[in-house]
């Protein structure tokens, strides 16, 4: 009985913090410096995540796995929904902080409502320059790092202008890029490229020097081919290192791509975020940066998933 009791409690906690949150909402009079909202979009958000929530519940009495994901996540979820209260406390109930770095979570949540259409257009712009600019990073940063690697006569020449140029932030080759490249989006693409290029560069190399040479010497003494020993020795054995490489070339693209976008750029969320600075709309810097949070995460976990599915033999070895 006891467990049950627990359990049930457990389960209870994020749909008392929502009811705290309406209480909040409603009983506390507003501050009246916050911009009136046609909608109170901050609890329709917290509706929908308790529908998701109670669905997931539901859900529960028929998959363990569910149950006991929900029952692991039941706290963290109302620590949220109470740092939301609070938050909108602050900002719509006090004075406390200024009413122009912080809008109301109503603002915030409603224009990634009102504005949804015109945020995914900068989103698609965001994302079509990044792929491009990560493709070529981690194509060129995975041939270098397998020629730094494999070779040594390659690596004397080309490992000391790696370690020279590589540890170089970025930004700091922005208006060098501007000035050689035609348009700005292709010293755009360059900079993105230039942000993965290193780190799959240094990781790719690492992996397959850490690789021993005995089995290289025994694929030598069956006759394998120098591009059988590519394929199937260095490549695989260096494949976690690969992946560690692409891991921080993503998140070093994204900062990249916030940098560039705020520098000349007409689209895209680095552009949003900055335009809604420049204009004092906090309430769109927060929703765009809500919206990079998301999609940075997002991204990273689809490429934990592809990892853990290609590196089975180490798969949890690395979380997300």
């Amino acid at each position: 009985m006891k467990n049950l009791a627990k359990i049930g409690v457990r389960f209870a906690l994020p749909f008392l913090a929502i009811l705290l949150s309406v209480l909040v909402y409603y009983q506390i009079p507003d501050n009246g410096k916050q911009k009136v909202m046609n909608h109170p979009y901050y609890l329709y958000f917290i509706y929908i995540l308790g529908i998701v929530l109670l669905i997931e519940i539901l859900l529960g009495f028929f998959w363990n796995k569910v149950k006991e994901h929900v029952y692991e996540k039941a706290p963290l979820i109302t620590g949220f929904i109470v740092f939301l209260a609070f938050l909108n406390f602050v900002t719509t109930k006090t004075l406390w902080l200024p009413i122009l770095y912080f809008p109301s979570l109503d603002r915030i949540v409603g224009l990634l409502v009102e504005q949804r259409m015109f945020l995914l257009q900068n989103i698609l712009s965001s994302f079509q320059l990044l792929i491009v600019g990560f493709l070529y990073g981690a194509i060129v940063g995975f041939l270098t790092g397998l020629a730094l690697g494999y070779n040594k006569k390659v690596g004397y020449w080309l490992n000391p202008i790696t370690k020279v140029i590589g540890p170089i932030p970025t930004t700091a080759w922005i208006p060098l890029a501007l000035s050689i490249f035609p348009t700005t989006y292709g010293a755009n693409v360059f900079l993105i490229a230039f942000a993965v290029w290193f780190p799959v560069t240094l990781m790719t190399s690492s992996g397959i020097q850490g690789i021993s040479n005995v089995n290289f010497e025994v694929a030598r003494t069956l006759g394998a081919s120098t591009r059988y020993q590519i394929l199937h020795i260095a490549i695989p054995a260096a494949m976690p290192s690969i992946f560690l490489g692409v891991f921080y070339g993503t998140v070093s693209s994204f900062a990249t791509l916030m940098a560039v976008e705020m520098n000349g750029n007409s689209s895209g969320i680095g552009w949003y975020i900055c335009w809604q600075k420049s204009v004092m709309m906090y309430d769109g810097v927060y929703a765009g940066l809500i919206l990079i949070a998301l999609i940075c995460s997002l991204t990273l976990t689809v490429l934990f998933r592809l990892r853990d599915h290609v590196l089975v033999w180490q798969k949890g070895v690395i979380k997300w």
